[in-house]
């Protein structure tokens, strides 16, 4: 028994808080902070409390994301891509339709002109059936 109460007695002397010495706290004129174990000479200091624990800050409450808000969000989202894809639609039928006309225009009329530099120039046989070759090729790729 009495080496359990001598046990104990030891323990409590060996505890951190049989171990804690007083802190100072103190602003120098500079208006940095300083802790020390000693008090300094012609400074006005205070006691840190070291007994106690020191409590962490409250933590933020954390806030759901609003699910109406989330909504509109992907909806506005949805919109703009919609609106992409149609306009992207909107080009590659223009592409088409400007394509097949110059198509159809290269096919009949042999006498095919085409602005060179400022100046209309005619173009041969083999530029010609080039261009046709061309054209389809890219109908072909890129038009339902």
């Amino acid at each position: 028994m009495r080496s359990l109460i001598i046990t104990a007695i030891a323990l409590a002397l060996a505890s951190p808080a049989g171990f804690a010495a007083q802190i100072y706290k103190w602003v120098d004129s500079q208006g940095v902070t300083h802790f020390d174990a000693q008090p300094p000479a012609g400074q006005n200091s205070t006691e840190v409390d070291t007994a106690r624990p020191v409590a962490a800050p409250p933590a933020a409450p954390i806030k759901a994301p609003d699910a109406a808000q989330g909504k509109a969000d992907q909806r506005t989202i949805n919109q703009q891509v919609r609106q992409q894809v149609q306009d992207q639609e909107s080009q590659i039928a223009q592409f088409c339709d400007t394509s097949r006309n110059n198509l159809a225009q290269l096919q009949t009329n042999p006498r095919v002109r085409q602005d060179m530099g400022g100046e209309l120039r005619r173009l041969t046989e083999e530029e010609r059936q080039a261009k046709i070759v061309l054209t389809q090729k890219q109908i072909d790729e890129n038009c339902q």
